[in-house]
């Protein structure tokens, strides 16, 4: 298909150029513009399109032009009656006969159908992920990835060059974990709220791209110092009812059911997402601590072994409609509604050994069984307006946007602990607690952009975004008596919370391109107000007492920044460039990061938040380069640089508390503001595609990461230099199976308090098409070797721990898709789309 459409460029260009040798025999005759838009039935404009002009007085004099990459056009045309013609190879041309041309005319847009005849010229197999460069992001077509069939959107960002996916879902970019989220070009419900667990709920086919904003412009949020990810959902333009169905089955324990659904009149189009899935997600984790002598308590050791069985059901669906107002205008309502329902259940056999006795080293003096269920009920919807006016066919226009959100979550935690073995005096048999968590989010967002194309070369962009979010969070704690068996409430933690986050922002970039340079220079103005209101028994002084940190119970802070925006691409030729860009950006702390009481993943471990936390400021430079060879190799690469000041820190520190029950350690993780951080870093990445059998795509990440800072007295230092990498390969064999293999290999880094050893994943999925490619079959497996484990080392002024964690265990997937009237295009056309500001937020070509 690629060589059609290179061959066709080539015919147009030809046409071009005996169109200028006829159009010399009309020089003397009065000129007039006729201007207009080609695009298919689903909105996409045809590039290289044909537009003819023929005489009807005259057969021979003939005249014309081709479309831009927009797809529009304005040709000038002497006097006269014609018979008009639009041509794209695969299409069906339409006519408009005996059209008398005496002043300026504006066709409008022009759409073109598939010819009947042609079809087959232009189906092709979706390919493995291919990348486009932008001024300020790479655009990524998922396209047909065995390995996320039947998988999740975390699955499918796991395969994108430069994102990395961690074991517990994490997701970092460059390896940044400071990576902002977004869903069609806005923060959404179907992104977490920030939390990117919602991410392993969603289906990888709802997906049609995703953008990686490493550099990213004043139009986004400055929110997110390593970048943006902008996932982009699927929404079909074409006439008609289509869609697809997909069911899947596995083990561990999995069924899942989805659905993609759309119908489009020439008024309307209603598009539909909808899925079911339910799943076991076993997992475990080993700790081995050394506890040092401190704080009048005895050396000794204690080791943990978890096992965690998880039960996910989760059901979610996204419906929209939008309306064609006018050819120009368009308004789009969507609704997104989400139900999650988790069962986990947590055994942790733990053994304490005495380590102080030199002669009888290494003693088992406990051991105890504490089992934690665990059961979360998770409900979030949406509702979104999007309206668009296009005041012309070269890109005036402008978006409005009306965004609100609600997620109310419930967790209820219950947790026996029994002693099986016990050498140690006075010490009760057994440890109670419950806990039940309320967490309500809401968040409003009002946003519009303006976009004023300036000549042919240059735009001029300006917008608005207010984000307004409120998190209530709800938590009661009741600690079981060991003597009276009797459960009553800890005044010390349960506590209410609730914390602001209100952002109001204003913006203008300004692109131009000047010869071989575009130039997109921005800036943005950004008010953070973080308030929060913390209701307790206690008071800010026992607050401080219990903590040991300055606690102002109602804070009210607001933080004014200037963002400025440097993007350039220099043009070698059409298949070579490089990339240039500046960006300040800005972290701000979360809801959990803000909370100061204490959540419990043991009796011994526990995290809290710091409500003195300021935001992190950080200044980025990033140099990229792409190379294209014909249509088989493809070649990108960047080093970048990025300054942090006021870097957030996890530190684990002794609370100087110990247990009542059996008096071990307290040790608590804390986030503070306290380091500067340095990241290096170089990436590249190869898509190769030898013959129409073999597809191969790797990339590489190398990084180092400098922190230093000061804390409480003690300096913390760390050089963590890493890297990781991935490689794809696709693989047709006879009988038209596909069998695919991904790899993913992250090296060992290290922190300021500990070191992580690499990590090895590999996946491999076969998959066959029938019927005329309408039924899918594929089988896929998931960390084939079993190897996705995290193992680590921290060491402390009280303890040194040697731990391994394993989230999610080995799965294999069984799944089958049926489409229904869905034609596959060529994607290259569907991508040249995603800039027209219709899917992705609005952004700009440049």
């Amino acid at each position: 298909m690629i060589a059609s459409i290179t061959r066709h460029r080539f015919s147009a260009l030809f046409f071009s150029f005996f169109f200028l040798l006829s159009f010399s025999a009309f020089a003397q005759d009065s000129q007039y513009e006729v201007s207009g838009k080609v695009t298919d039935e689903q909105g996409t404009p045809l590039e290289y399109a044909t537009i003819s002009f023929q005489s009807t007085n005259d057969p021979n004099k003939l005249t014309g032009g081709i479309t831009d990459a927009q797809g529009n056009f304005a040709i000038e045309v002497p006097e006269g009656n014609y018979v008009i013609t639009a041509e794209f190879i695969g299409f069906s041309p339409k006519k408009f006969s005996a059209r008398e041309i005496n002043s300026d005319i504006q066709m409008g847009r022009i759409v073109l159908g598939m010819a009947a005849g042609e079809l087959e010229e232009v189906i092709v197999t979706a390919e493995t992920t291919q990348v486009e460069i932008r001024l300020d992001k790479k655009i990524y077509n998922i396209g047909k990835d065995l390995t996320t069939a039947g998988g999740t959107v975390a699955d499918a960002l796991n395969n994108v060059p430069s994102v990395s996916v961690d074991i517990e879902g994490g997701i970092s970019l460059r390896g940044n974990e400071n990576v902002r989220i977004l869903i069609n070009g806005k923060p959404s419900a179907m992104a977490g709220f920030g939390n990117t667990d919602v991410l392993s709920q969603l289906p990888a086919d709802a997906i049609e791209r995703v953008e990686v904003i490493t550099s990213p412009s004043a139009r986004y949020d400055a929110e997110g110092t390593a970048g943006i990810l902008n996932i982009i959902l699927k929404k079909e333009k074409t006439l008609g009812f289509n869609g697809s169905v997909s069911a899947q089955a596995g083990h561990p324990d999995q069924l899942g059911l989805s659905a993609n659904v759309n119908l489009r009149t020439d008024k309307f189009n209603f598009f539909n997402t909808t899925g079911f899935r339910y799943f076991d997600a076993p997992g475990n984790a080993f700790s081995d601590t050394y506890y040092f002598a401190r704080n009048e308590a005895d050396p000794y050791r204690l080791i943990e072994n978890r096992d965690m069985q998880r039960l996910n059901r989760n059901f979610n669906t996204n419906f929209g409609v939008e309306y064609y107002i006018t050819d120009m205008s368009s308004i789009t309502a969507t609704a997104f509604l989400r139900y999650g329902e988790d069962e986990d259940l947590t055994t942790n056999m733990s053994r304490r050994f005495d380590t102080s006795d030199p002669d009888n080293r290494g003693s088992l003096v406990r051991r105890t069984e504490r089992v934690e269920a665990e059961m979360e009920e998770d409900n979030s919807y949406q509702f979104s307006i999007n309206y668009i006016n296009k005041f012309n066919n070269s890109g005036h226009q402008l978006t409005a946007d009306l965004q609100y959100e609600n997620d109310a979550e419930t967790q209820t935690s219950v947790v026996n602990e029994e002693l099986l073995l016990n050498e140690l005096p006075d010490e009760p048999d057994f440890f109670d607690e419950e806990a039940v968590t309320e967490e309500t989010q809401e968040e409003y967002l009002v946003q519009a952009d303006y976009v004023l194309p300036i000549g042919e070369e240059s735009q001029f962009e300006a917008g608005f975004r207010g984000n307004f979010e409120e998190e209530l969070t709800e938590y009661v704690l009741e600690l079981g008596d060991p003597m009276t068996r009797n459960f009553v409430i800890n005044d010390t933690l349960s506590n209410d919370f609730t914390y602001n986050e209100n952002v109001l922002s204003l913006y203008s970039q300004y692109g131009t391109k000047i010869g071989d340079f575009s130039f997109l220079l921005g800036l943005r103005l950004e008010n953070t107000q973080l308030k929060g209101k913390i209701e307790s028994e206690l008071t800010e002084a026992e607050l401080q007492d219990a903590y040991g940190i300055p606690i102002d119970t109602d804070f009210d802070n607001n933080y004014l920044g200037l963002f400025p925006t440097v993007n350039i691409i220099y043009e070698i030729d059409e298949r070579e460039n490089i990339t240039i860009g500046y960006n300040r950006r800005i972290n701000r702390p979360r809801g959990w990061y803000m909370n100061p009481f204490p959540s419990r993943s043991s009796r011994i471990n526990i995290f809290q938040g710091n409500p003195n936390l300021e935001p992190a400021f950080s200044n980025a430079f990033d140099v990229g380069y792409l190379k294209r060879w014909d249509e088989k190799l493809t070649l990108t690469s960047s080093v970048y640089y990025q300054r942090e000041t006021n870097s957030f820190q996890r530190i684990e520190e002794s609370t100087g508390e110990f247990t009542e029950e059996d008096g071990i350690l307290i040790i608590r993780t804390i986030p503070v503001n306290f380091a500067t951080n340095t990241r290096i870093g170089a990436e590249a990445g190869a898509l190769y595609n030898p013959t129409d059998w073999l597809r191969l795509n790797g990339s590489i990440n190398f990084f180092q990461f400098d922190t230093e800072g000061e804390y409480r007295g003690d300096f913390y230092s760390a050089k963590n230099t890493s890297w990781f990498a991935r490689f794809s390969s696709k693989l047709t064999l006879p009988a038209e199976i596909q069998w695919q293999t991904n790899a993913f290999y992250r090296g060992a880094s290290e922190d300021i308090q500990g070191t992580q050893d690499g990590l090895l994943s590999i996946d491999m999925a076969v998959a066959k098409e029938f019927f005329n490619e309408t039924l899918s079959l594929s089988l896929n497996v998931r960390d084939l070797l079993n190897s996705r484990k995290r193992e680590s080392i921290s060491t402390t002024d009280f303890y040194t721990r040697d731990s391994r964690f394993q989230w999610r265990q080995r799965s294999v997937t069984l799944s089958l898709t049926y489409r229904f009237n869905q034609q596959k295009r060529d994607q290259g056309r569907n991508e040249r789309d995603s800039g027209n500001g219709e899917d992705n937020g609005g952004e700009g070509e440049f």
